[in-house]
């Protein structure tokens, strides 16, 4: 059951009749647009029915919110990302998302479409034509033009009523006690036991504001600075000033409204955090405060003075801020609409360039960090900053594959292998094949980029197009001359070997490039990988008493050193080899560790594999209705990777041999049952059974 939906941070006030509007039309209709201007609550408004009305879709909610997205490069991703799809094949993308949408029964809700309108158009055709059970709910600010399209007009609280007063003095309330001040809600008016009056000081805001959520909130941050008596003179000789103004008149009223609040709201801010408010505006994605110094700290702007002056942002309704890791930490975004604003500054500043290289530096750097931390005990840390960070990496490429080609190559090879390892394999190969053409000059970047190029296509299955660039990778570690890239290059080689029944020469390619490298195995990441290789050829071959003793002393240092994902691996091939020797108890023991360490790093390829390899352990130690729902549980992970069961070809034997023996176990139809379970199960928990050992 799907259901990634944000979450509410702020109450939710009135809309009782546009959601009633939007129930029935999510019933009669399987494609929805709320439509309305920026700042009119259309994505509290969508988030709001898709928690009432989820409960109606079989497979529940996907929420895809697509307003960091700057083109279309990643609108596929995004939305396979949010059906819980890391497509690992080489076919089109939107092929593979049709497949694995077929036979669900969902509700995608897509948000912020309006600068993407022409390719949602052709993706939401596409879906709907493929996956009867789909029903489409979009927010833009205009619709997408579709035949079967039903419009829901969404537009400001009503003035006249409750709603609008009701939420700016909610607002007021929450920004007051934020800042440690009080406010009546009336802003210094008696207040009454019933709704205040028209005449009120805080009603005549929500008339002048004409109800707009946005425009709202931003007024009620700002009056719990300055009072609401304050705010409502300040409004009014500010749009006195600029209904006359040509840019503004020519514009719709609502619009103009929006515009003005956000002018004005700019104006109260002090100089500096009209400065930081528009350097931010270069982040699409969340952010931390050590991140935005990095990036946007430089003239005026101390680095000290970060956190006070992100706090007046938030305090102001800028920014908003959301708890993370526990509460221990704090992260930031903006509003499209008020980052639109900030994007105007920014250009008439003539900073855009500047901050868009700083911005491109910074994560540049953040990737040699998390490449030099791969080895060590911050590496499943890593894994999660990577993804986190992948909207503002690939900001920071496609900067960077016009303004500097060999350093978009030089990215693309540090975060490569981390994309490849967590499902973004598409946009890994789309990057890595644009930086190679753009940067074709031999040296270490074009090696590791030919290296993460391999790496991806092979876990695409693409195995003569991964031979070939491993033959290029290869030859440019040969003329590198350096050790790293040879190893590099080395582990590629071997990787394809293995899959492809060539254990021998996956062994003594390893073994070459290790023999030409001084030091052990934990002195860089590309040794312990093709040690790795080596532990995976010798198993291949048959050897298994050494295969079992150079894991077992690998997997002791993983250990040490707190690294996850050679350790997963040493797992899998431990308990492969116990599962040879008979001993389905340690076979099983093995698989949940590399499970665990696989699901600390997001890889859904590497749990397929752990689950098919505890489901044959499970058998074997004579649970066939068991090993038939982790069965079921393995096969609903391939299909998110796109692929059927897959990895060594040894894996495919034990793997047939163990179901069988299930089967004849538990009986056809306990075991088809048990199976089906597994396979329709929500994931997370599937996983999480799978991961508990049986009792005694």
């Amino acid at each position: 059951m799907l259901g990634n939906l944000p979450e509410e941070a702020t109450s939710f006030v009135g809309r009782n009749r546009e959601l009633f509007r939007l129930d029935r039309a999510l019933i009669r209709h399987r494609l929805v647009t709320l439509v309305g201007s920026g700042g009119v609550g259309k994505s509290r408004l969508a988030l709001r029915a898709a928690r009432r009305t989820g409960e109606a879709y079989r497979d529940g909610v996907a929420w895809a919110s697509l307003s960091s997205l700057q083109g279309d490069r990643l609108l596929l991703s995004t939305v396979s990302d949010a059906c819980d799809l890391s497509d690992h094949t080489p076919r089109m993308p939107v092929d593979a998302l049709c497949e694995w949408l077929m036979g669900k029964e969902l509700l995608l809700v897509l948000d912020s479409c309006e600068h993407l309108v022409d390719p949602c158009r052709a993706l939401v055709g596409d879906l709907l034509t493929t996956v009867p059970g789909l029903t489409v709910l979009a927010t833009s600010r205009r619709p997408l033009g579709m035949d079967d399209e039903r419009q829901v007009e969404v537009g400001p609280l009503g003035v006249d009523g409750p709603d609008a007063l009701e939420l700016f003095r909610q607002r007021l309330a929450s920004a007051a006690a934020e800042s440690g001040t009080t406010a009546p809600a009336g802003g210094g008016d008696p207040e009454p036991a019933d709704p205040l009056p028209r005449q009120t000081t805080a009603a005549r805001i929500c008339r002048r504001l004409e109800g707009i959520p946005l425009a709202l909130e931003l007024a009620a941050a700002q009056a719990a600075r300055s009072g609401v008596e304050d705010v409502a003179a300040r409004l009014g000789s500010r749009f006195e000033v600029l209904r006359a103004a040509d840019d503004i008149a020519v514009l719709p009223e609502r619009h103009r409204t929006m515009l003005t609040t956000i002018g004005w709201s700019h104006e109260l801010c002090a100089p500096l955090e009209r400065l930081l408010w528009a350097r931010l505006t270069v982040f699409r994605g969340d952010f931390d405060e050590a991140t935005a110094r990095a990036v946007c700290a430089g003239g005026p702007l101390d680095p000290a003075e970060f956190g006070p002056l992100l706090d007046r942002l938030v305090a102001a309704s800028v920014l908003t801020s959301v708890r993370v890791d526990g509460g221990s930490g704090i992260r930031y975004r903006m509003l499209d609409t008020i980052r639109e604003y900030g994007r105007m500054w920014l250009r008439a500043l003539r900073e855009e360039r500047a901050t868009a290289d700083r911005h491109a530096d910074h994560f540049l750097r953040f990737a040699d960090r998390a490449h030099a931390e791969w080895l060590g005990p911050e590496q499943a840390h890593w894994y999660r900053r990577v993804g986190d960070a992948h909207t503002d990496l690939c900001t920071a490429l496609d900067h960077l594959l016009t303004a500097s080609p060999p350093r978009a190559l030089r990215l693309m090879g540090l975060v490569g292998f981390f994309w490849s390892c967590c499902g973004h394999l598409h946009e890994a190969r789309d990057y890595l094949e644009q930086a190679l053409s753009a940067h074709p000059e031999d040296g270490p970047d074009r090696t590791r980029g030919l290296w993460a190029l391999g790496v991806t296509v092979t876990l695409q299955g693409e195995y003569a197009t991964a031979r070939r660039i491993s033959d290029a990778c290869t030859l440019s570690a040969h003329r590198e001359g350096g050790t790293e890239g040879t190893l590099a290059a080395a582990y590629l080689a071997g990787l394809i070997a293995l899959l492809t029944g060539r254990a021998l020469d996956a062994d003594r390619g390893a073994a070459e490039a290790l023999a030409a490298a001084p030091g052990g195995p934990f002195d860089s990441a590309d040794g312990l990988r093709c040690h790795l290789v080596r532990v995976f050829a010798l198993t291949g071959l048959g050897r298994l008493p050494e295969a079992r003793e150079r894991a077992l002393a690998l997997r002791k240092g993983c250990v040490a050193r707190g690294e996850s994902w050679t350790r997963a691996y040493l797992d899998y091939q431990l308990s492969l080899i116990a599962l040879f020797a008979g001993e389905p108890a340690d076979a099983a023991e093995h698989a949940r560790a590399m499970l665990a360490c696989k699901n600390g790093i997001g890889d859904s390829f590497g749990i397929a594999l752990g689950l098919d390899l505890l489901a044959a352990a499970i058998a074997a130690g004579g649970d066939g209705e068991r090993a038939g729902l982790v069965y079921g549980t393995g096969q609903a992970f391939w299909s998110t990777v796109g692929h059927p069961q897959r990895g060594t070809p040894e894996l495919a034997d034990v793997r047939r041999q163990c179901e069988r023996a299930a089967r004849e176990g538990a009986g056809d139809r306990a075991f088809e049952a048990a199976y089906r379970r597994g396979v329709t199960a929500d994931l997370d928990s599937g996983l999480k059974a799978a991961l508990v050992p049986p009792p005694g």
